[in-house]
């Protein structure tokens, strides 16, 4: 049964500041693929989804991808520490999340082929578990993004560091980790190197 949006009490969060060292001169989120931006196809995917509010965290060429987005209904978030890594973008988004939100599904800006039924089905798994659960896809047995963090963990997100992620704790807190098989390949799917781009 799907969650009614207004009563969903989880906020997307779109991680969209990194400046994509490893695509050379391309800022990979600006890349355009089958008619629009990856970032926008990533945001579009947590619009179309039943979270209660979407927030973008920017932080390199900010401008111009608030530019990529123009007419979305989100939610924009500077992460001037953007050079520092990805926990700062990280900890920017879930630092921004309203009170009145019991978690927030952390959606990657480079990940543009994730599901809005994928998020979906995280937020049904949450709230079926009292909004207590870190809830993670699986496809094909192996695990991906985007996750589904209640609240009960933003002060561990908010005490990462460094150009890494929430890994650790998911391996930390493994025993409080519910798995959601989802049908969607784009759970693995980011775009790193150039050649990516073909396969969006």
């Amino acid at each position: 049964m799907a969650t009614d949006k207004k009563k969903s009490m989880v906020a997307a969060v779109v991680l969209a500041g990194g400046a994509s060292k490893r695509m050379g001169e391309t800022n990979k989120l600006l890349a355009e693929v089958n008619g629009a931006t990856i970032v926008h196809q990533a945001v579009e995917t947590a619009i179309n989804s039943e979270a209660a509010e979407v927030i973008v965290v920017t932080g390199y060429e900010g401008d111009l991808v608030r530019e990529a987005l123009s007419g979305f209904d989100v939610r924009f978030v500077d992460n001037p520490n953007y050079p520092e890594g990805l926990s700062t973008s990280l900890k920017a988004g879930i630092g921004a999340v309203s009170e009145n939100h019991n978690g927030a599904v952390v959606l990657l800006g480079d990940m543009p082929m994730v599901k809005s039924a994928t998020v979906n089905a995280l937020i049904e798994r949450f709230h079926s578990k009292d909004d207590k659960t870190i809830c993670r896809p699986t496809f094909d047995g192996m695990p991906g993004n985007p996750i589904l963090w209640p609240r009960d963990f933003f002060s561990d997100i908010l005490g990462i560091q460094g150009d890494i992620g929430a890994k650790q704790l998911i391996e930390r807190y493994s025993e409080q980790v519910s798995t959601v098989d989802v049908n969607d390949d784009g759970i693995h799917f980011d775009i790193d190197k150039p050649e990516d781009l073909n396969s969006v």
